[in-house]
């Protein structure tokens, strides 16, 4: 029994030795796995550090290109919008100038019409004063005629009264002379039919002369009326007249007012809208041009620039000593530093650089468009306040709508975050 033990103990102990045998063939052989994966990681790990730096570097050269390709569009930029300022300009002159003429041309030939109707006016108020001075005077020279016949009337009366007195005196005194009263009776019959008959012709010429000065003092009236009632409706057509065109001056000069404050407004709008799209232009190439290697870099973690050397741009990561013994092992200890570290790092930082190009190309073009599509239109948008960092040569811009530029870090950047 106790060699069967032996036998069995021995055939144990071979058996154990080929496993450790086996189990040593496969330890060395994956060491040997993991020496070539360790040797194609750091093949990898360099490959992509080049394919990094040639990549950067052709960015750099685009970047290069694109900001002299942006200044030179924003040079011509500013050429096109001085150069339509100053047409602006002139046009404003110019219309200032016809506005100025014609103003001083309608109102020159409003004087005149003014100046004209207040002639004629004057003139016409003359002729009526003149007018009812005659006929005042035609009235004075009725009456005093009026007065003159009546008193001679009345003269004529007294005196053929004195006369039929003295005639009765006559009648009544006894006859002296020799003449029969025939003829005397008939040459009084004969003087008292003519004094009589030459009074009712007199009298009846002048209730003719009367009654037709009354009626010329009638016509006069009427006349005069008449005129005063016309001058009266051409003096209210010219008070209108004169209103309207008042009224039509007013209007032109409202409308030189507002003329001039809306040129003076649109040039102020331009001069606002000029210094804005300057001020987004450079916050926009602020924002999107790269920090240079060495330059001013951001924290991740408090956001704040940090100068990094010369020294301490690219510096592969070291091999971990103690390295596990399994493929995956390896695979996965090695993610985080080379696989891992390119997607969120590398083919992340691409992916952020790439865009960023792309976002570059993308705001140069938009914000050429926009230029060109906000040169004929004003805005209220506030202007941008741009700080240049002389020193650091960074760019710092803090625009009202737009935020700024985070550079995302590199996973090979070992630069420490320096407050």
């Amino acid at each position: 029994s106790l060699t069967q033990q032996n036998k069995v103990l021995k055939v144990e102990l071979e058996t154990y030795k080929i496993r450790v045998k086996v189990i040593q063939e496969e330890n060395r052989a994956l060491r040997q796995a993991s020496v070539i994966i360790q040797a194609k990681a750091e093949q990898e790990e360099e490959y992509i550090s080049n394919t990094l730096l040639k990549k950067i570097q052709a960015l750099k050269k685009e970047k290069e290109t694109l900001a002299h390709h942006y200044e030179r569009e924003e040079e011509c930029l500013t050429n096109d919008l001085s150069r339509k300022l100053d047409q602006l300009r002139q046009e404003k002159c110019k219309l200032e100038q016809t506005l100025e003429q014609e103003q001083e041309c309608l109102v020159n030939k409003l004087m005149r019409k003014i100046e004209k109707l207040e002639a004629e006016t004057s003139a016409k108020q003359n002729h009526l004063e003149q007018l009812r001075r005659e006929m005042v005077e035609l009235e004075n020279t009725l009456e005093q005629e009026q007065e003159a016949l009546v008193n001679k009337l009345w003269k004529r009366m007294d005196k053929l009264e004195a006369e039929k007195r003295s005639l009765q005196i006559k009648l009544d005194q006894p006859v002296s002379d020799p003449t029969s009263p025939k003829e005397i009776t008939h040459h009084r019959s004969e003087n008292g039919n003519d004094t009589a008959s030459k009074l009712t012709a007199h009298i009846t010429n002048l209730r003719s002369e009367v009654d037709q000065l009354r009626s010329n003092l009638a016509a006069a009236e009427k006349e005069s009326q008449e005129k005063t009632q016309q001058f009266a409706q051409e003096e209210k057509c010219i008070r209108d007249e004169n209103k309207r065109l008042q009224r039509k001056l007013q209007l032109e000069v409202e409308r030189r007012e507002a003329l001039s404050r809306h040129l003076s407004e649109s040039e102020s709008s331009l001069e606002f809208e000029d210094e804005r799209l300057f001020n987004e232009n450079v916050s926009a190439f602020a924002s999107q041009r790269p920090i240079s290697p060495g330059g001013l870099t951001r924290c991740i973690a408090c956001g704040q620039f940090v100068s990094r050397r010369a020294s301490e741009r690219f510096i592969k990561p070291a091999i971990p000593i103690g390295l596990n013994t399994s493929a995956p092992n390896v695979l996965s200890s090695h993610a985080p530093s080379s696989g891992g570290g390119q997607q969120p790092g590398c083919v992340g930082g691409s992916g952020h650089l790439f865009p960023l190009l792309g976002g570059s190309g993308a705001g140069g073009g938009a914000s050429v468009t926009s230029l060109n599509s906000s040169i004929g239109s004003s805005s209220n948008n506030t202007s941008s306040n741009i700080s240049f960092n002389s020193g650091g040569g960074g760019v710092v811009g803090h625009t009202a709508t737009a935020t700024s530029f985070v550079q995302p870090a590199s996973p090979m950047d070992t630069s420490m975050c320096k407050d």
